[in-house]
């Protein structure tokens, strides 16, 4: 009990406790993220968790010491819409219209909370809230992973040129998946004003997708091509 009073307090073993448990759980994120390969791994959480702890330890180090009406909170007020910035970093726009990064980014966002938690010695809510995203962003994945097996279909992205030769690209396309029973969606006019072509194909076992995107690619005025995470159909 002691110790747990002593840890509750603002001290210098209670600051050494809370940047060392914001490593911890920034680290544990992290370290999913990185072996997911995505853009913000596991130094990255690391240290938006410890800089978000370090934001409610200056907050309650200036309310404690100076005192003078100070706000322990403003501080990591600005944290938590400050992060937003550094989770634009990890968004990527494939193909011009497609958004990839959204769940990194807001697990950067959910890091600096829990760092601020850690922070402030909400050590309850910081745990519960590191298990919480590990759960998500592992165990859930998994079963989204296996939604998306079910419905057995691939998603094809593809921008060409013009629409002057637009039902040839069909037709070719119809060929390269023949006996599939593909959908091609309506084009539509992309960013880079190009044409783009939203392709479901159904899913035909092991199938290299990437030797079915090459052979996309080498087409004749075809400007890009991708396996997309696109729902139309």
């Amino acid at each position: 009990m002691y110790w747990l009073k002593l840890i509750e307090q603002f001290n210098l073993i209670s600051v050494i406790v809370r940047i060392f448990l914001a490593m911890v759980l920034g680290g544990c994120i992290g370290m999913e993220r990185q072996k997911s390969k995505r853009s913000a791994g596991f130094r990255t959480h690391i240290l938006v968790c410890v800089g978000s702890c370090m934001t409610a330890l200056i907050g309650l180090f200036v309310w404690t010491e100076i005192g003078g009406g100070a706000d322990p909170v403003r501080i990591s007020a600005q944290v938590i819409s400050g992060i937003g910035f550094l989770g634009v970093g990890t968004i990527l726009v494939k193909g011009h219209d497609h958004i990839t990064g959204l769940t990194t980014a807001a697990g950067l966002w959910t890091t600096a909370a829990i760092g601020i938690a850690c922070g402030y010695g909400f050590y309850t809510g910081a745990l519960i809230g590191t298990l919480v995203v590990a759960i998500t962003t592992a165990i859930l994945f998994k079963f989204e992973s296996r939604g998306r097996k079910k419905n057995r279909k691939r998603y094809l992205y593809l921008e060409v040129e013009g629409t002057a030769r637009l039902n040839q690209y069909i037709d070719w396309l119809n060929q390269v998946f023949k006996a599939r029973n593909i959908v091609i969606t309506p084009p539509h006019t992309a960013i880079s004003g190009n044409v783009g072509l939203e392709v479901v194909i159904p899913l035909a076992g092991n199938e290299d997708m990437a030797a079915v995107l090459q052979t996309l690619r080498e087409k004749d005025g075809v400007l890009f091509a991708m396996e997309s995470i696109s729902s139309v159909e």
